[in-house]
């Protein structure tokens, strides 16, 4: 980076955070993300002798995966601040976007198993925290073959009715449940996970508004999981399907029964909504530092680059790329910020701000990416430079966890 950055008051305990987290995004997500990204066989990448394994050891060794979880059991509980966090998380998506989301989604079952007061659901937290070896991973299981916007759009009064209902179900069985379906491809992490924090069907009739969430692990029998996902970005992150034939869980495993997500629909609405909030914040944090990494890439490459006997960037029409894109990538950055500051701290957090980030970011990193690539000329077009990569990787970015367009007609009527 040559230009300045304007956080001129961190404390010493939050630049030492952000530095730390630089250096891992550089000097292990982002040469190992284009290792495995070069992986023809996306096998290749969960199988257990790759680096995959190495950045997850490596994250946990800096004890980042404690974050946010609670001090009895070995986390960091709240003695990580919400802006070191922030910091943090925007220099994993400096490094490698799909490494970022698949180390943060590793952690998702853990963090709702630690809300339970059972001792066998709260020891899953506990072995997930004090796990370094990259033993213990975690997915979070949504969207189906038939069913993927339908699920962001969930909240919506329309969707209460039967034909949106999930394909993934769940049937009361005495202290129990019986589950029966699918998770689709891109479920994040999907053929590594040991554990899952799953949403399903409980009640056919109601549509989407008769969904839970049950946590669970992932050995039990009737549990399979497909081969991993062969895409076009975001090559590194590991995604695969599920499948459930006949699987028995106790009913202590349905953490949001029925009867609890029809509550939470009651005294919530969808403008501060925590399951909107929440994945989109991270989302947009993520891609904030992509979209930062990107103009980075350019700025470096038109610093080389020789042509008409000086260096690019001294040409009119890469200065004006180049500053564009420096308003761009700064915008993003700044609500990215304010919508994390203000979710860590407001819970359940503002739907429409955090829908809006991530739309922003994300956008953001892909347009910035593809100027950046045409600073590069020909040669963006190589695997020799890492911003085609950034660019497949950003591309990804406005689908995954909602279309920005679902997302978007999901939360506009709550302004």
């Amino acid at each position: 980076m040559t230009y300045v950055d304007l956080d001129y008051n961190l404390t010493d305990a939050q630049k030492a955070a952000r530095d730390m987290a630089r250096r891992f995004a550089m000097e292990e997500l982002r040469p190992k993300g284009i290792a495995l990204d070069k992986l023809a066989d996306p096998a290749d990448v969960a199988d257990k002798g790759s680096e995959l394994w190495d950045v997850i050891r490596t994250y946990r060794e800096l004890g980042l995966h404690k974050r946010d979880m609670p001090e009895d059991l070995g986390g960091l509980g709240n003695t990580t601040d919400p802006l070191s966090s922030y910091l943090i998380n925007e220099q994993l998506g400096y490094g490698d976007g799909g490494l970022a989301i698949s180390l943060s989604v590793a952690g998702a079952p853990f963090r709702y198993a630690a809300l339970s007061e059972d001792p066998e659901i709260r020891g899953w937290a506990e072995d997930y925290i004090n796990d370094t070896s990259g033993e213990i991973i975690g997915c979070w299981p949504v969207i189906e073959p038939d069913h993927g916007t339908d699920w962001v759009l969930g909240a919506e009064e329309h969707m209460g009715d039967k034909k949106f209902a999930p394909q993934m179900r769940a049937v009361k069985d005495g202290d129990g449940y019986i589950i029966n379906g699918q998770k689709a491809a891109w479920v994040s992490n999907g053929t590594i996970a040991t554990h899952a924090a799953m949403h399903l069907s409980l009640d056919p009739e109601q549509g989407m508004h008769g969904t839970g969430i049950c946590i669970l692990p992932l050995d039990l029998p009737g549990i399979s999981q497909g081969k991993p996902l062969n895409k076009h970005g975001q090559r590194a992150l590991n995604q695969g399907e599920l499948f459930f034939e006949d699987v028995f869980i106790p009913a202590k495993y349905m953490i949001m029964n029925l009867e609890m997500v029809h509550t939470m629909r009651a005294v919530s609405t969808g403008a501060d909504s925590g399951a909107i909030a929440g994945p989109n914040t991270g989302m947009a944090t993520t891609f904030a530092g992509v979209a930062w990494s990107a103009l980075d890439e350019g700025i470096k490459y038109a610093s080389e680059r020789i042509q008409g006997g000086v260096p690019i960037r001294e040409h009119q029409n890469i200065k004006l790329k180049l500053m564009r894109s420096f308003q761009a990538v700064e915008a993003a950055r700044s609500l990215a910020r304010r919508n994390y500051m203000y979710n860590a701290n407001v819970q359940p957090g503002s739907s429409p701000h955090a829908v809006a980030a991530k739309a922003l970011s994300t956008e953001t990193a892909f347009n910035v990416a593809s100027e950046m690539l045409q600073v590069h000329g020909g040669n963006g077009l190589t695997k020799e430079y890492c911003i085609e990569k950034i660019l497949r990787d950003a591309r990804a970015s406005m689908i995954e966890d909602g279309t920005n367009e679902g997302l978007m007609l999901s939360v506009a009527q709550y302004l």
